[in-house]
């Protein structure tokens, strides 16, 4: 996908400017399913973890299924908003300022993944796999993104932060060491996260 191409049964195809790939991964019932190796997984930009709905979250569930098996399961679909303004707005992302003080952060938190013994002793042998360079990539288009959403031409450290579980979850491979001491990904990267805070 990173060359806008696909190949498919041995033909390769070029991909229109505006296209993307999103994939689901069910933590139950994975019998006959296979994990992505790391490498692919690395070209994912974000990770993004869902928990159950809300309340009213399932009532609009329930009620929008029955409004579409009302409708004959035809219900038209209509677009939201049109190609050359989403590639208008990857422009405009692009513009949005990123400090020397962000960019050493988030190349300072990507290795942190690397070498969590450097930030907290205890987890010298945390890590299996640290986050690969791709990460600080995904890492600095996210974080412009977000400012760009909230109106801002200007990085954060804080939208750094707010994303970093998201661009770093599915890129880090943790040890046994980890796992005795009872982290996960999430666990793992808030503690980062804390440490690389801490005066």
């Amino acid at each position: 996908m990173q060359e806008h191409q696909i190949t498919v049964g041995g033909v390769t195809r070029p991909l229109p400017p505006l296209f993307m790939v999103m994939a689901t991964q069910n933590p139950l019932e994975q019998a006959g399913t296979y994990p992505l190796p790391e490498a692919q997984l690395d070209r994912f930009l974000l990770h993004v973890a869902l928990d159950y709905p809300s309340d009213q979250e399932e009532l609009d569930i329930l009620r929008r299924d029955r409004a579409h098996a009302a409708s004959g399961g035809h219900a038209p679909v209509t677009a939201v908003i049109d190609t050359a303004t989403v590639l208008a707005a990857r422009a405009e992302v692009q513009k949005v300022h990123v400090s020397d003080e962000v960019e050493r952060y988030i190349v300072a938190l990507v290795r942190a993944t690397r070498a969590p013994g450097d930030w907290r002793a205890d987890w010298a042998n945390a890590v299996e796999i640290g986050a690969s360079p791709r990460a600080s990539l995904a890492l600095l288009h996210a974080s412009a993104a977000a400012a760009y959403l909230q109106g801002r031409d200007y990085v954060t450290p804080d939208d750094v932060r707010d994303l970093a579980a998201d661009c770093l979850r599915h890129r880090i491979t943790l040890s046994l060491d980890a796992r005795l001491l009872k982290l996960d990904r999430d666990t793992f990267i808030a503690g980062l996260l804390e440490a690389m805070l801490a005066p």
